[in-house]
């Protein structure tokens, strides 16, 4: 279905969390490195992330070696708040990739630059807050996508 790709993800409940939502959806998980955690079994058994073993999650040592895999860049949009066009304003297809920055800077300014024509960003109200919590916003995006290719439970 639709690709989750988390570029050096800070914050561990954030991914629990994508994780979470791509068991749900039928999603594969990326996830960049580095990390700001560790998710080997020991640390998601404590965690209590019972699900983590049934998630498509696959790990990238690093950004290079993540997009050497992504077959067509047109159907990668990344999100942040630096956009003009708005999420709901993708016609989004099976196999898109989804593509969030970390919790505390998002997506690094280069690689915005660089995708550009595919950056989008969630609308929110003027001066309200500077950003959505991470989980938040893959959860958003996500389902917009899964309404758009009318994905039946």
């Amino acid at each position: 279905m639709f690709n989750i790709v988390m570029v050096h993800p800070e914050i561990p409940h954030n991914t629990g969390a994508a994780g979470r939502l791509a068991l749900a959806t039928g999603a594969r998980l990326h996830l960049v490195k580095p990390l700001g955690f560790d998710i080997d079994e020991k640390t998601v058994r404590r965690a209590g992330l019972d699900y983590w073993k049934d998630v498509d999650i696959m790990e990238w040592e690093s950004w290079e070696a993540f997009i050497a895999s992504v077959e067509d860049c047109s159907r990668m949009f990344l999100l942040t708040t630096k956009a003009s066009q708005h999420h709901w304003d993708v016609q989004f297809q099976k196999g898109d990739y989804l593509l969030f920055g970390r919790e505390t800077r998002g997506l690094d300014e280069a690689l915005i630059e660089k995708y550009q024509d595919t950056a989008v960003k969630i609308p929110m109200v003027e001066g309200s807050t500077r950003s959505l919590n991470l989980a938040t916003a893959v959860a958003i995006v996500l389902y917009e996508g899964m309404r758009q290719v009318s994905v039946e439970s």
